[in-house]
């Protein structure tokens, strides 16, 4: 298993890293296979979607803050961001993504994305690659 370092910098941000995970997926010199990506934070998440127009992730996160917007005085949570958990729970934490010849195989415009909902702040993204 690969630890994937993220530093991010905003306090809701929505990071392309199919090029890190793919990057591990190289390394690993599995050929035909699955990657698994795990998020292990509970207010940060990951997601499959578009990368073609990045108004699409801009409305995920302007969905997702009009849902569950970041301050309500009946959340219970007593560190004030509950919000941020309810997020991440929403995008989920982990995806299965195929490997074909070396290579993630998405498609042609999907990207895999690393959710922030409590930065800025330093997380790690798990790959494990298996296979042949």
């Amino acid at each position: 298993m690969e630890k994937l370092e993220m530093h991010t910098k905003a306090h809701t941000e929505f990071r392309d890293i199919t090029e890190e995970v793919q990057a591990a997926v190289g390394r690993s010199k599995v050929r035909s296979g699955t990657a698994l990506i795990f998020v292990p934070h509970t207010t940060a998440g990951l997601t499959i979607n578009e990368n073609a127009d990045p108004d699409v992730t801009g409305d995920i996160m302007a969905t997702l803050e009009r849902m569950v917007p970041w301050r309500q005085a009946h959340y219970r949570h007593n560190e004030g961001n509950s919000a941020a958990h309810i997020k991440a729970s929403m995008m989920g934490f982990s995806a299965a993504v195929p490997i074909e010849n070396g290579a993630l195989v998405l498609g042609v415009w999907q990207a895999l994305y690393f959710c922030e909902f409590d930065g800025p702040r330093t997380r790690q993204v798990w790959v494990q690659v298996s296979g042949a």
